[in-house]
């Protein structure tokens, strides 16, 4: 739950497709305890199952089974998470021409 005396930073991750923004955005919330260790285990198990290791952080945006079999972001996402100073919410978008709009 956010603390709503903290001010409020809204962060958009934009770029071009294959430049990394869902792994940025979920490496960041995942280091600052945005993201519970147990289910970052699950999804870095199920990486790493299937072979694409290199996606746990992305896929803690990427969600949907196309996002994740294709291994890019189709839809966007966004995640809240709080700091000793800030709350956040982190929003990541898609890259690839077919899926902005």
């Amino acid at each position: 739950k956010m603390d709503k005396s903290k001010p409020h930073v809204n962060v958009g991750f934009i770029g071009n497709v294959d430049s990394g923004k869902s792994t940025i955005a979920g490496h960041l919330i995942y280091m600052k305890g945005g993201f519970s260790q147990s289910q970052f285990a699950r999804i870095e198990r199920e990486a790493r199952d299937i072979g694409k290791e290199s996606f746990k952080y992305a896929w803690i945006f990427d969600q949907l089974k196309a996002e994740r079999d294709r291994g890019i972001t189709i839809d966007f996402s966004q995640r809240a998470f709080t700091s000793e100073k800030y709350n956040f919410t982190f929003i990541d978008n898609p890259g690839h021409r077919d899926f902005i709009k």
